[in-house]
């Protein structure tokens, strides 16, 4: 009898790790690349966040090219990430509105990369509601360059484990931000004060979190690990996980970085 006992004492030790891990489902959606080779890459740039952002224990992905079709899809989903064109016009299209209100109203975390900060038309300020900023084409500017990427509260879990460094990008410019949204990133250009990422808690959710930054025009800035990892990390914190100290691991292969051929 105290054999058994022993035994099964031993059996619920060793499975207890896997049992206690909170399992996280995240949604990438992105599309077809819309501009030059190497630049807006989407497809590619969210399977590489994808494989990041499974190297952490519990975390499971799913790729979509576009809103996905199948409503199964978005089943125990726990955060979205948009990085495609105007995610604002993705995420309030007829097809997707009364699914994507739903999982915001509900609490699902929210990222939006480089253009999918953008919205254009009648979906803009519900945009601005949801994602806690708003880059149009309309009152935006953009500026291609190379300058400081500084982090503005540095113990923030999406500023764990990479320190500030030069970033040459295609940097969005004068946007329009809610009054709570809380910058995350800046840069200064022409001696002024532009915030590139912030955070975002959405009051009319179930403790919902927006992450957006406008980073994210060149392919090749997604081998750069403080690239990855600022990003993964705020994937992350808008899903509710714990960000590592030393940051999220990000570790990728020269194959995860491979283009398709051009067209």
């Amino acid at each position: 009898m105290k054999r058994v006992a022993l035994f099964i004492l031993v059996a619920l030790f060793a499975i207890s790790p896997a049992v206690a891990q909170e399992k996280t489902k995240i949604l990438l959606i992105g599309k077809d690349r819309d501009h030059p080779y190497a630049t807006h890459e989407y497809m590619t740039d969210c399977a590489l966040l994808a494989a990041c952002l499974r190297q952490t224990p519990g975390v499971e992905t799913a790729v979509s090219n576009g809103w996905p079709k199948n409503p199964d899809t978005f089943k125990d989903v726990k955060a979205i990430v948009l990085y495609t064109r105007n995610g604002g016009n993705v995420l309030f299209d007829p097809f997707a509105k009364e699914q994507a209100e739903l999982l915001l109203k509900n609490g699902v975390g929210l990222t939006a990369i480089h253009w999918s900060t953008g919205a254009e038309g009648q979906v803009g300020e519900q945009w601005l509601d949801a994602l806690g900023g708003w880059f149009s084409t309309k009152f935006s500017k953009l500026s291609t360059t190379t300058t400081k990427l500084k982090q503005v509260d540095p113990k923030h879990p999406i500023c764990r484990g990479w320190s500030e460094y030069d970033l040459r990008d295609e940097f969005y410019l004068e946007l329009k931000f809610k009054e709570k949204a809380t910058p995350i990133l800046q840069v200064e250009l022409n001696k002024k004060v532009h915030t590139v990422a912030w955070t975002y808690e959405r009051p009319d959710s179930k403790g919902g979190r927006s992450f957006g930054c406008v980073l994210g025009h060149f392919h090749a800035n997604f081998g750069e690990k403080p690239f990855r990892q600022a990003l993964v990390n705020g994937i992350l914190w808008t899903a509710h996980r714990d960000v590592p100290e030393m940051g999220a691991p990000v570790a990728i292969t020269a194959k995860d970085l491979e283009l398709p051929a051009k067209k």
